[in-house]
């Protein structure tokens, strides 16, 4: 198996019933006996995805906490990123969110491959020569 970071984007299509992703499939069997890590901001990313679905009738109230549950068994280490130039950098160079330079710095950092269905942290990723879980 192989370490990465993983992002929300692959977490939440793995927790919602109507998301369907190769490569969050990939990623959940990735995830045993991997180490698979992100930036401690991600669980705040994570609680917010089920709750939208619930306000828009995606899912019930109960599904939106046993999904986030969940989530949050299945073993994803999370770190601090405080390298807040590289991510600031990151952001303004690939006109992404700081939160999604954080994942790509977190990356880029740890040289493992990044987990993400965003398209534009995808191509910043590319730009960046880090590798994609595919």
């Amino acid at each position: 198996m192989v370490d990465f970071v993983i992002d929300a984007s692959v977490l939440c299509a793995w927790a919602l019933p109507d998301e369907n992703s190769a490569t969050a499939e990939t990623a959940i069997i990735n995830l045993r006996g991997s180490n698979v890590i992100a930036p401690d901001l991600i669980w705040h990313e994570v609680r917010n995805v089920p709750m939208v679905a619930r306000r828009r009738n995606r899912i019930d109230f109960n599904l939106a906490m046993e999904s986030f549950q969940k989530l949050r068994n299945l073993g994803v280490a999370t770190l601090p990123i405080s390298n807040e130039s590289m991510i600031l950098a990151l952001a303004e160079r690939h006109k992404l969110t700081a939160y999604d330079a954080a994942y790509l710095t977190l990356a880029l950092e740890t040289k493992l491959p990044l987990a993400t269905l965003d398209k534009q942290l995808i191509a910043a990723a590319t730009h960046e020569n880090v590798p994609l879980l595919a």
